[in-house]
């Protein structure tokens, strides 16, 4: 394994409490646990695997640290078929078969080694964030839509940074990339990625940090509104949803009636329930939530009741 001390000597004497305060001029407020996860992912030069619910921020704090850290941002987003080529490199066809045209029109042939060669190479994430000349932040968003065969190849991968292409050979990173894995937890993962990874689990934020992160970002908006609408949302999450509302929810919500000119939310349950755009995803959330359990909510009562799965 490849010794880079990159990442080290960027954790050389910030503490978790500088990194906390880095990550929130990012955009990012980030809780204690998390913040000291990602500094343990710096110092030991580990891949950091974050699993919750769709929604919770998990692929914010990739963005996040890559704005810290001052890199780019590689970023794979996974689905169910991702294959080698679509994650890890492919060769552009149309490029070789263009030379191979002309050198037959200059009546001078074109060997293989060249039409192979790293000129007709097309880098795709993987690839990318490993042979890159600096250092990335490597974001591989939701590996659990990925199916376990990719899992496989990307635990040799991230076991020794580097990717053996039959036709070149071996690139080995020169710089680790951070490296932020996240899961909607929609299928289970393999113990050997888990134990290749340090692990933190992000649930819905707390009140506090809710309300923290919509004025770091609507540092405009009402004290009122942001209070009571957070305080709104967290209790529509207790409802029995087939889609919870996340933080992205919350602020487009609060976004909207702030473009409202509203400083607090509206006393009539039906003009909030007009708004609820931003929250409710389906079909069924949105044609169950009633006016009387939205009032119920807005008075700070939960309203006890399930919603239906419509």
């Amino acid at each position: 394994m490849p010794a880079c001390s990159e990442n080290a000597a960027e954790s050389n004497g910030v503490d978790e409490s500088a990194l906390k305060v880095a990550l929130h001029e990012a955009g990012y407020v980030a809780e204690a646990g998390l913040v000291t996860t990602l500094w343990f992912a710096q110092a030991l030069e580990r891949p950091v695997l974050l699993e919750g619910d769709a929604g919770v921020g998990k692929s914010a704090v990739g963005s996040a640290m890559a704005q810290v850290l001052g890199r780019r941002l590689v970023r794979l987003q996974c689905y169910e078929g991702l294959d080698l080529p679509q994650a890890v490199y492919e060769w552009n066809y149309g490029r070789q078969l263009l030379a191979i045209r002309l050198h037959e029109q200059d009546r001078s042939g074109i060997s293989e080694h060249d039409l192979f060669s790293q000129e007709y190479l097309l880098e795709r994430p993987l690839l990318a964030a490993i042979a890159s000349d600096a250092p990335v932040v490597l974001l591989i968003d939701e590996i659990d839509r990925a199916d376990e065969a990719f899992e496989a190849f990307l635990l040799e991968a991230l076991a020794d940074f580097q990717i053996t292409i039959p036709e070149i050979g071996t690139i080995s990173a020169r710089h680790r990339p951070l490296v932020v894995l996240t899961s909607n937890a929609t299928r289970e993962l393999s113990d050997a990625l888990r134990r290749r990874c340090l692990y933190h689990y992000l649930d819905y934020p707390s009140p506090e940090r809710e309300i923290a992160i919509v004025r770091t970002t609507l540092p405009d908006a009402e004290s009122r509104l942001v209070e009571e609408s957070v305080a709104f949302v967290q209790r529509l999450r207790r409802e029995d949803l087939q889609k919870t509302p996340g933080i992205a929810e919350t602020l487009d919500w609060i976004r909207a009636l702030h473009h409202l000119k509203l400083k607090a939310l509206p006393e009539d349950p039906e003009s909030i329930l007009r708004t609820l755009s931003c929250l409710l995803k389906t079909r069924g959330d949105r044609f169950q939530v009633s006016a009387e359990q939205v009032r119920r909510l807005a008075d700070g009562r939960d309203t006890g009741a399930a919603v239906s799965s419509a």
